[in-house]
């Protein structure tokens, strides 16, 4: 689970507000050599490090990925500390993390509508300033072939609870699956991207 309460050692490390920081380290619990990051990193085996056995964000949000050139997988990271595998994500893949991207979130105001079909066509569902942990209990059951951020940076997940494949949604168009980097139509839940220029808190807690 990411927390709001970093490690002493992390508190002393903290920069100021505009910045992105993070420290990876290869074994779990923040153990074993590690390596900072400031900037995009798209080859982290080119700072030296074989694995991702835990992260701790000081300023975020970062996006990671599980092949190099920011390809493949996404998991999302937010401020707090992720001492192993599962508390950033459900994915056993997740060793294979090995480039990594801020995020920038540059408004306060979010806006999605997700479509059933590609070209934004057929039902669609559409969220104000809301963190949506089931679509279902919202009424729509159908796929989502294309999306539309109007505002805001958002996740989506394959399954209700936030579960399953992560899909970085920031605003713009996304007309098919593949743009947003899904393999098959379907995200069954969304949240938004915290940022701490705009949410004070600035973490996700994944559910239990």
């Amino acid at each position: 689970m990411a927390t709001d309460n970093p490690t002493p050692a992390a508190k002393q490390q903290q920069p100021g507000p505009a910045a992105f920081k993070l420290t990876i380290f290869e074994q779990e619990n923040f153990q074993g050599r590690c390596h900072e990051l400031t900037e995009p990193c798209p080859n982290l085996q080119g700072a030296g490090l074989d694995r991702v056995g835990s992260i701790l964000i000081f300023c975020g949000p970062w996006v990671g990925y599980e092949r190099e050139g920011c390809k493949g997988e996404q998991f999302i990271l937010e401020k707090g500390e992720y001492p192993r595998w599962d508390s950033w994500t459900n994915s056993r893949r997740s060793d294979s993390l090995f480039s990594f991207r801020p995020i920038k979130v540059d408004s306060q105001d979010h806006k999605i509508v997700l479509y059933e079909n590609p070209g934004y066509a057929g039902k669609k569902i559409e969220i104000v300033d809301d963190d949506v942990p089931s679509f279902y209990a919202h009424g729509y059951q159908e796929k989502v072939s294309s999306v539309r951020v109007h505002g805001g940076t958002w996740v989506g997940y394959q399954y209700p609870g936030y579960r399953g494949y992560q899909y970085l949604l920031e605003k713009g168009e996304y007309k098919d699956p593949a743009e947003f980097g899904a393999q098959t139509p379907q995200i069954q839940s969304v949240r938004r991207v915290r940022d701490l220029q705009w949410h004070q808190k600035g973490a996700f807690h994944t559910p239990s």
